[in-house]
């Protein structure tokens, strides 16, 4: 499912009028149908009452169009109007005019201090405020009506995005309305999907409102979420060479828990052959633990953490895997940074950097640039703010265009993590994960991501579509855990231990599966 910025979408809008002769007033009435269709069988109409805030803009249009056929199906009908209605142009204003020519109750910006009594004794509100176009922030009688809206406890629906979300960036400008519904039209956009929208928005229905396929397939919309592939046979008559052999290069005295998990969790989640390069001080604490992976205990610093005396060994073994993974739980110490910096230019085969490996990197990004083999990053945002120099709230702001301008300077696949996780990749394309849920926010999560990510890769998937993968199984397996034992208090270890399951799940119910993951959102 393709996801639209709001100026792509005004595009997608002007070429269905000028090159497709699909009227506005027709896209309108389709919004407004596929809106009725949702409110008519997920609430009702007949009996209900519904109190209705349109802007002055299309959105408000949208608002009236809906209204008209509320009231056509017995519902009865109060709205108020938060703007001139002589500045209604086009579609919205033809739908003023029909609406004005009804027997419903039309109230204008001068008698909008009626609103409170009128959401006390309805049934359902509907959200016809703003739409996806707002750039600042809430304020003033606006402001009011939103909190108005949400104080009432009444169930909302919300037209096209909730009025107060950043219909780009999904930030609150504010306030914003709390929709148990929210209807969109032609795509969703970015408001709608990442959070804290995403969390505004309830259950999230799409209609492409007639526009033809070629308009919302376009391939300059390069923002979607994440479907990731079947995974493919295991080989009946494989060895654990067969299913990816790994190096991880991890851990440091009193950090045992990040190289532990990320180790295990590759064969966790399918993997072959996993090896563990680590400080000598700190391989016999985490060997206790990871029966299962293959140590190499290398030279250390006076504080326990890997020397660059390692790097021959390490480059040695790394020459014959498929992937190295650089970083989970390595430390800040400035040798080991020298240390991880000459590993990332020198390892020719992929290699995936997380955690101390991306402060390490982030000194120096050249090396990164410079590479020959392909490269994954797997930042948190406090992790890519030292990437890119921008502070966690300008990341938040704008994270997609963050992201795939870093993925293109370092040519690097990167994985932004956090809910809805972001991966991108260097030719501008960005996936939306929709797996996981608030209970991964855990220490060791990231480094159990590790794990899943470069399993994929070894079980032989191209490395982009591994990485999308992996974050996908790392969300399915978190999804499982909080549906057995509550989300509350989910660790890396429970994570880790739902891989297997996560495996086989989508192995069996791919589509299942899927359709789960998107269980909030619909398509009309």
């Amino acid at each position: 499912m393709k996801i639209s910025t709001t100026g792509q979408m005004r595009d997608m809008d002007r070429r269905a009028i000028e090159e497709y002769g699909i009227s506005d007033e027709l896209l309108m009435e389709n919004a407004s149908l596929a809106s009725f269709h949702v409110i008519s069988s997920r609430i009702g109409v007949e009996g209900r009452k519904f109190v209705f805030f349109c802007g002055p803009g299309n959105n408000g249009g949208d608002g009236l169009a809906l209204a008209r056929k509320v009231h056509s199906e017995g519902g009865e009908v109060t709205v108020f109007l938060t703007g001139n209605p002589d500045k209604y142009g086009g579609a919205a204003g033809k739908n003023f005019e029909i609406a004005s020519g009804l027997p419903i109750d039309i109230f204008g910006p001068d008698d909008i201090d009626r609103a409170a009594e009128e959401l006390s004794g309805c049934h359902v509100v509907v959200d016809a405020l703003f739409g996806t176009g707002i750039t600042r922030e809430v304020e003033g009688r606006f402001a009011e009506i939103i909190d108005d809206i949400n104080s009432a406890g009444k169930c909302t629906v919300s037209v096209d995005i909730p009025s107060g979300i950043n219909g780009d960036s999904a930030q609150v400008m504010g306030t914003a309305v709390r929709a148990d519904f929210t209807i969109t039209f032609g795509l969703p956009k970015t408001g709608n999907i990442l959070y804290p929208g995403f969390d505004y928005c309830g259950e999230l229905y799409v209609t492409h409102i007639s526009f033809p396929p070629e308009l919302y397939r376009r391939d300059d919309i390069m923002l979607e979420a994440a479907e990731p592939e079947p995974l493919p046979a295991r080989d009946g008559a494989g060895h654990k060479g067969s299913f990816g052999q790994v190096l991880f290069v991890a851990g440091a005295r009193g950090y045992y828990g990040a190289p532990y998990f990320s180790a295990l969790s590759f064969l966790k989640a399918g993997g072959g052959y996993s090896r563990l390069a680590t400080p000598i001080s700190a391989a016999q604490g985490i060997a206790s633990e990871g029966k299962e992976i293959v140590f190499i205990p290398l030279p250390e610093t006076d504080n326990g953490s890997l020397s660059i005396r390692s790097a021959e060994r390490i480059l040695e073994i790394a020459g014959g895997m498929d992937m190295v993974v650089v970083g989970p739980g390595l430390s800040l110490d400035e040798e080991t940074g020298k240390l991880v910096r000459l590993l990332i230019e020198e390892i020719e085969c992929p290699l995936l950097i997380d955690g101390d490996g991306i402060t390490a990197a982030a000194q120096e990004p050249e090396v990164v640039i410079k590479r020959k083999g392909k490269t994954v990053l797997t930042p948190h945002p406090g992790e890519m703010s030292r990437i890119c120099g921008r502070s966690i709230p300008e990341i938040g702001a704008d994270s997609v265009g963050i992201l795939r301008e870093q993925a293109a300077r370092l040519n690097a696949v990167i994985v932004l993590k956090g809910a809805h996780t972001l991966t991108g990749c260097p030719d501008g394309r960005v996936y939306v994960n929709m797996s996981g849920n608030a209970g991964m926010a855990s220490a060791g999560s990231g480094d159990v991501l590790t794990g899943c990510i470069s399993a994929m890769h070894g079980l032989g998937l191209p490395l982009e579509q591994a990485v999308v993968n992996g974050v996908f199984m790392h969300g399915l397996a978190g999804d499982l855990a909080a549906e057995q034992i509550g989300r509350d208090g989910i660790t890396a270890g429970d994570i880790m231990e739902f891989l297997p399951l996560a495996i086989r799940s989508f192995r069996d119910n791919r589509a299942e599966i899927l359709k789960d993951c998107y269980h909030t959102i619909f398509r009309i």
